[in-house]
């Protein structure tokens, strides 16, 4: 490939190529049903467990390095989109967080990963780049992140908001508690499951944490938190009011 098609970002086709190939491999079709059905993905699935997906990931990944941003973004941007089976999300999404690429984890990928969570649009896909993705983005950039992150919170996107308020679930003491309770607040009055489930959820990991913290949110907001949100938040805390 010359200079000027690696700096317009064209996807690593050999690399695409090689993932369908392995997944293709390692699929097992009397799965696949089942697994569609339990996900209620409108896109089929091949049949491929989750550490299948990882090896194949991790052996096709390490064939074929990606040179530049762009090149890695274009090749993700690649495999999301054109994706006929769920499992090739599942690899987008691994592409996205491949230990060789850290150096890529720059504001540059935040379009990249928002198309991701709005076109994604479920649990299973959005989650991990919420928590991983741009949780990282995150503790990187703070303050640039931070005006991001409370504009999700807010936003009409039901998977924005989810992503929002789960984006801090792996970061324990380095957790920005005021942006974490800015970003539920507005969504206490939420009826849909996965944002009451998922502010349990944020609740729930930061309470290992600062538990005081969680059990004095819960009881001052306590007209306003849902059930569901209460039981999940302080299932780790004895069930306390």
């Amino acid at each position: 490939m010359s200079a000027d098609e690696r700096a317009t970002g064209e996807p690593d086709t050999a690399l695409l190529a090689a993932l369908r190939a392995g997944l293709t491999q390692a699929a097992d079709p009397s799965q696949a049903e089942p697994m569609r059905a339990y996900m209620k993905s409108a896109l089929p699935f091949l049949g491929v467990k989750s550490p299948e997906v990882r090896r194949v990931c991790r052996a096709v990944f390490a064939a074929h390095p990606l040179t530049s941003f762009a090149r890695w973004e274009a090749t993700i941007r690649a495999l999301w989109r054109e994706a006929r089976y769920r499992e090739e999300r599942y690899a987008a999404i691994a592409l996205a967080g491949y230990r060789r690429y850290r150096d890529y984890q720059t504001l540059d990928a935040l379009p990249l990963y928002e198309e991701m969570i709005v076109s994604g649009a479920w649990w299973d896909l959005v989650d991990a780049l919420a928590i991983h993705q741009i949780g990282g983005l995150l503790r990187r950039y703070p303050e640039r992140m931070r005006a991001t992150i409370l504009a999700w919170s807010r936003d009409a996107n039901l998977w924005r908001r989810r992503a929002a308020i789960l984006c801090q679930n792996s970061l324990k003491a380095a957790t920005d508690e005021a942006l974490l309770f800015a970003c539920i607040e507005p969504n206490l009055d939420a009826s849909d499951f996965f944002i009451r489930k998922g502010i349990g959820w944020a609740l729930r990991e930061y309470a290992k944490t600062s538990p005081d913290a969680v059990l004095r949110f819960v009881r001052e907001h306590a007209s306003e938190i849902s059930p569901l949100t209460r039981r999940e938040a302080l299932k780790h805390l004895g069930g306390a009011p």
